[in-house]
């Protein structure tokens, strides 16, 4: 396995934030978080069974949200009993204490029961969020409660202990598999992360203190409800990701928003003290999305067709029941065999499609049709090399081997929207009419506007974003276009620019970063 260089760039505004996972200097990951969002992955939520579908084997629930949640029978786990004995106690004030070593377990629920066997129409249960409300869907919620950490995972009314599968050494996971054993609290299982590898005693031991503390504080809320409401959220999107993917292979995070730097800064202080030197604030005046390089790649990533180095080109279709990809050798197809060039071909595709399910955030089934391959080997080597070139992708997935049509089928978990981005940009000379005024102008519109601005609030601070050819034909010469308003106007104009922007699109902004609107 090579080492992958890991990078985090947040771009944050008052209305949401956008993360960048970077890997190698390529854009794998995209997050979006909207700051009012009502469900996150992971949340904790006392629901209210609202009705009960037996011909669905599930039952939807109210959380407090004008949307109602989705609960399946699969998603209850064996102690759904005992997490229903346990809700009802500690909403009556019968169960004193948020530990367990008091609390009677019941049997484990069958596997292939009927909802309406567990549950009667407005029972109240603690339930988490599984799948984020994607289309006209409301959330998919589970009751087989999880309190994730950074090396850790804490499950509540079981007494399992559990050793990620990527840890291989044998003694590893036997050391980890004791010493967890000996400091756990009674009737709750632990699922040992990644991370724990090489970890000591008294780093697991203060993480599975602070996931208890978690749990107490679901208690405390739990025993004061009366009705539906969130009892724990997930930590927002930003410490949740450098909690699951901070490695000793990230080497930057860099953030646009102080407040946003600051909490990022103190969270890894409390996770990782030696990491926190890697995280930065970023105060340059371009965009934080431009300047790492992110809007170009989000822009050339994005689009049904994505063509790769080699001039092969994938085309990625969506459907109402799956994703389609096919991959085209394109017009440069190299002059070696058949045979050879199909393979070259098919790994550099392999490798594309794997980032570009990640990027896209593409679940539910996707079908591969690869460049046709005669030699069994060449198709067991694109197989082995699919399933490396996925390693990294942390949502659950399967990949099964090229069928005698030359097809890969894939299956990933989906737990949110599929991520859409429209690259394509309006007409930059007619603007969608089919008409343009003549460029050469656009420097006297500016002109002009400015004055307009000037002469209504000649005290205000004044700064112009143009598109990058416009700044730069703005900043040309010895005597630049600003040196000349200057003189004029008595007033130096700020210029920045936006990437996003067509080519004749200009704004002017106020020293509060407030848009000066001319009509």
């Amino acid at each position: 396995m090579y080492k992958v260089d890991k990078e985090l760039i947040i771009n944050s505004s008052p209305t949401q934030v956008e993360i960048a996972l970077v890997e190698n200097s390529r854009l794998v990951e995209i997050h979006n978080e909207k700051t009012n969002s009502n469900f996150t992955v992971g949340d904790i939520f006392l629901g209210n069974i609202k009705k009960l579908r037996p011909s669905l084997n599930a039952a939807f629930v109210d959380l407090g949200h004008r949307k109602d949640a989705f609960l399946h029978y699969t998603d209850l786990g064996p102690q759904i009993k005992s997490l229903k004995k346990y809700t009802k106690e500690v909403m009556g004030k019968s169960l004193n204490t948020h530990l367990l070593e008091r609390f009677k377990a019941l049997p484990d629920n069958p596997k292939n029961g009927k909802i309406d066997q567990v549950f009667d129409k407005n029972d109240y249960v603690l339930v988490q969020v599984l799948k984020e409300p994607i289309s006209t869907k409301g959330p998919r919620l589970s009751c087989e409660i999880t309190i994730p950490g950074r090396y850790i995972v804490l499950t509540p009314f079981n007494n399992n202990v559990s050793i990620s599968k990527k840890i291989g050494n044998a003694s590893e996971r036997q050391r980890l598999k004791v010493l967890v054993e000996s400091i756990k609290p009674k009737d709750f299982g632990v699922v040992v992360r990644t991370a724990a590898e090489g970890k000591m005693v008294a780093d697991l031991h203060s993480e599975i203190r602070e996931l208890v503390n978690k749990w107490q504080e679901i208690y405390e809320e739990l025993r004061n409800a009366t009705g539906p409401k969130k009892l724990l959220s997930e930590i927002d999107k930003t410490t949740s990701i450098l909690r699951d993917v901070l490695s000793d292979n990230f080497n930057k995070v860099v953030v646009n928003d102080k407040e946003v730097y600051n909490h990022s800064r103190n969270y890894l202080k409390s996770i990782a003290p030696d990491k926190v030197k890697i995280i930065q604030h970023h105060t340059g005046n371009r965009p934080i999305f431009d300047t790492y390089g992110v809007t170009k790649q989000i822009k050339a990533s994005f689009g049904k067709t994505y063509t790769m180095n080699s001039g092969a080109y994938l085309v990625i279709e969506h459907t109402e029941a799956m994703h389609v990809i096919d991959v085209n050798s394109g017009p440069k197809a190299n002059k070696r065999s058949q045979e050879d060039a199909s393979l070259s071909v098919n790994l550099e595709a392999a490798e594309e499609i794997a980032r570009q399910l990640r990027l896209r955030d593409i679940g539910g089934i996707i079908i591969i049709d690869f460049i046709d391959m005669k030699g069994g080997e060449n198709k067991q080597s694109l197989f082995n090399k699919m399933k490396d070139f996925m390693r990294n992708d942390r949502a659950q997935h399967t990949i099964l081997p090229l069928s005698k049509f030359g097809l890969m089928a894939i299956t990933r978990q989906r737990v949110r929207e599929e991520v859409k981005i429209d690259t394509s940009e309006t007409c930059p000379t007619c603007l969608g009419t089919g008409k343009s005024k003549p460029s050469v102008l656009v420097i006297d519109d500016i002109k002009r506007d400015l004055t307009h601005i000037i002469s209504s609030r000649p005290k205000s601070r004044i700064r112009l974003v143009v598109h990058p050819f416009i700044y730069a034909f703005l900043k040309k010469g010895w005597i630049t276009e600003q040196m000349r308003w200057y003189k004029e106007f008595k007033k130096w104009i700020k210029l920045k620019q936006n990437n996003d922007f067509q080519l004749l699109e200009y704004k002017f902004f106020d020293d509060m970063d407030d848009e000066i609107r001319l009509d």
